[in-house]
C-alpha cells in the first residue's frame, strides 16, 4: 500500500544556486547531501513536515536527470511514495496494469531500495516507490 508522500524530487540545473533558494524558501538549511554514483546524480535533502523536497542535480550529461532537464527544463521530476513491501507493491501494481521503467528496485538516496512506475502508465507522472533498508 502506497502510505504517504515521501518526498517529491526536484530536477535543477545546479543544486549550489537551488540550496541558496530552498534555504530562503524553507527557512531551513538540507538534512542531507549524497550522491547516487548509479545514477549519476547529486541529491540534496530538505525536511518538510512529515514528507522531503529532494533537489537532484546531474553529475553527468548521461544521467536521467539532465536528459530531464534537456527536454523539459528544470521542476518536479517525481513524486515518491514510501511503502512498507516493495516487492508486494511493484506485483500488486503490474496486476493494474502499471509498468516500470526497470525489472527490479535498486538502492537510491537516503537509504532506500526504489523503483519508478513510467510515466506512460500514471498521467505524464513520474512515480517511485521507496522502501527504507533496515
Amino acid at each position: 500500500m502506497l502510505e504517504k508522500i515521501d518526498h517529491i524530487g526536484i530536477a535543477v540545473k545546479n543544486a549550489d544556486a537551488s540550496i541558496a533558494i530552498f534555504n530562503a524558501l524553507l527557512n531551513q538549511i538540507p538534512i542531507k547531501e549524497e550522491r547516487v554514483e548509479s545514477e549519476n546524480v547529486r541529491t540534496v535533502f530538505y525536511k518538510s513536515g512529515d514528507s522531503k523536497i529532494e533537489l537532484l542535480e546531474a553529475l553527468s550529461d548521461e544521467s536521467a536527470i539532465a536528459k530531464f532537464i534537456e527536454k523539459r527544463g528544470e521542476g518536479v521530476h517525481h513524486i515518491a511514495f514510501a511503502v512498507d513491501d516493495i516487492y508486494a507493491e511493484i506485483t500488486r501494481l503490474k496486476n493494474e496494469g502499471f509498468v516500470f521503467t526497470r525489472d527490479e528496485p535498486f538502492v537510491g538516496a537516503d537509504n532506500k531500495l526504489v523503483i519508478f512506475i513510467h510515466p506512460k502508465s500514471s498521467n505524464s507522472v513520474l512515480i517511485e516507490l521507496c522502501q527504507e533498508i533496515k
